[in-house]
């Protein structure tokens, strides 16, 4: 069922003459230092995080972002080979098993794994979670500056309908997240293999372009200086937005459902520094430390009983923890083998305005 190296040589023609910086960036600053590279989403990790697990080891991290999983497998398939731990979502931590791009992480190493909730263990992605451990979770909507725009949006139709909007509102620049919210607008799930569904989402979409602001996966400045009025965004970024401008920023998952994303741990093949990156690994996944993320970054946690161990007003933030109902609509992108080649070339004329 999972495979989708069909958008591999695409990706890595893109990015493969950045291949060098990374590698730069990922070395170690002097001789003797230890050190570990850590490649992660934007916004995902507090510097006072960084600081605590150094001074609890003396090993110092190396932060390398990135803005989409499909950036990070074209790195790391491209030989950006200085990372020793890396955050990809879940559907991707199989493809990068099955092209041999993940090291198995030790049990023995990582301890702290004993705490992480089942309900996210064992996933069809990683069945045995050899190669990768639960990190968090969120979702993706729709983030409103309440001063940019005052008009009711619930859903993704009125997102791509509304005339208000026209040049005010940005899409991420993930081919998976924007079909998928198109797909959701119709009825459609965003796991669809469907020919015709992807057809009609790539119209919908080709209809709408000229009314998109632009296409970016970093919208969380934008917003919180107000030159966003709406985005599609990750939960973590709008509700970070919203904690940053005292409460302007609405957080709304769309009435048609949205993605429920779960990001791993994993440590990539040839990682220089193994023993550092089981460190980083087990030092994430502690309980302390993972309800201070909670509490900074803004995402749902892997470990159990999280919830009701933060703060009232944490757990009433608005999104951070769907209730049952909305999460019922929710959808974990699945791999889709050869359909994946549809989506591919939706996005490619979505992007191109053919």
């Amino acid at each position: 069922m999972f495979n989708r190296l069909s958008k591999l040589l695409f990706v890595i023609c893109l990015v493969a003459p950045f291949v060098s910086c990374t590698k730069k960036a990922a070395e170690s600053p002097s001789a003797g230092n230890k050190v570990v590279n850590l490649a992660i989403w934007s916004n995902f990790i507090s510097k006072e995080a960084l600081e605590d697990f150094k001074a609890k080891t003396g090993i110092t991290v190396n932060v390398t972002n990135y803005s989409s999983n499909e950036e990070l497998l074209a790195k790391l398939q491209a030989g950006a080979t200085g990372f020793d731990v890396a955050v990809p979502s879940d559907y991707m931590v199989f493809a990068m098993a099955q092209l041999g791009l993940l090291e198995k992480i030790d049990p023995s190493k990582t301890p702290n794994r004993a705490g992480l909730d089942p309900m996210y263990l064992n996933k069809a992605f990683d069945p045995s979670n050899e190669h990768s451990l639960p990190f968090d979770w969120g979702t993706t909507g729709i983030a409103v500056h309440r001063d940019r725009f005052k008009g009711e949006i619930k859903s993704w139709k009125q997102l791509f309908e509304t005339p208000e909007l026209a040049g005010k509102f940005t899409l991420l620049d993930d081919s998976r997240e924007v079909l998928g919210a198109a797909l959701k607008s119709m009825g459609k799930s965003l796991n669809t293999t469907s020919a015709s569904d992807i057809e009609q989402a790539k119209a919908l979409l080709k209809k709408v372009k000229p009314r998109v602001k632009s296409f970016t996966s970093e919208p969380l400045v934008g917003l919180k200086e107000g030159e966003i009025a709406v985005a599609q965004a990750f939960s973590s970024d709008a509700l970070q937005a919203r904690r940053d401008t005292q409460g302007k920023i609405d957080y709304i998952i769309p009435e048609e459902g949205a993605t429920l994303w779960i990001d791993c741990l994993v440590i990539p093949k040839g990682a220089p520094h193994v023993e550092e990156a089981h460190a980083l690994v087990n030092y994430l996944l502690d309980s302390k430390t993972d309800l201070e993320r909670v509490k900074k970054i803004l995402v749902g946690s892997a470990h159990r009983g999280s919830a009701e161990a933060l703060t009232a007003d944490v757990r009433a933030i608005p999104g951070l923890f769907p209730s049952e109902s909305i999460r019922s609509k929710l959808e974990v992108m699945n791999d889709l083998g050869d359909a994946m080649g549809l989506y591919d070339r939706a996005w490619t004329e979505v992007k191109a305005g053919e």
